[in-house]
């Protein structure tokens, strides 16, 4: 990925995951995150799964990545923005889109978000 390229992408990212690596953790230990997104043969979901790469992504320099973990970071990116697109009227607080979200490293309620 070009140097540009790689720059967009850490700003897009470090803008949309808005969820610190030890509260990230946090909520993937919880059964409502094991239950949001979709599930391959019963086994972890696709979300889950993403969230704990972030978190070792948030915890990473950024001279520590590879093209590879920019290419995830771009993925993030885009799904984020889709998902926030597709917000249900009334309270998200216990939603599964909320915490679908929040997989993704994305919490739509926290303090200081756009999308609250």
């Amino acid at each position: 990925m070009d140097p540009e390229r790689k720059d967009e992408t850490w700003e897009e990212f470090r803008e949309l995951v808005n969820m610190k690596p030890a509260d990230l953790e946090k909520w993937l230990a919880t059964d409502e995150s094991h239950s949001a997104g979709q599930h391959k043969d019963g086994g972890e979901s696709t979300g889950h799964a993403s969230g704990r790469r972030i978190v070792g992504l948030l915890r990473a320099g950024r001279k520590e990545l590879s093209d590879d973990d920019y290419e995830h970071m771009r993925k993030v990116v885009g799904y984020i923005r889709r998902h926030l697109a597709q917000r249900p009227s009334g309270d998200v607080g216990a939603t599964r889109w909320r915490h679908s979200l929040m997989n993704w490293g994305h919490d739509p309620l926290a303090e200081g978000s756009p999308h609250r």
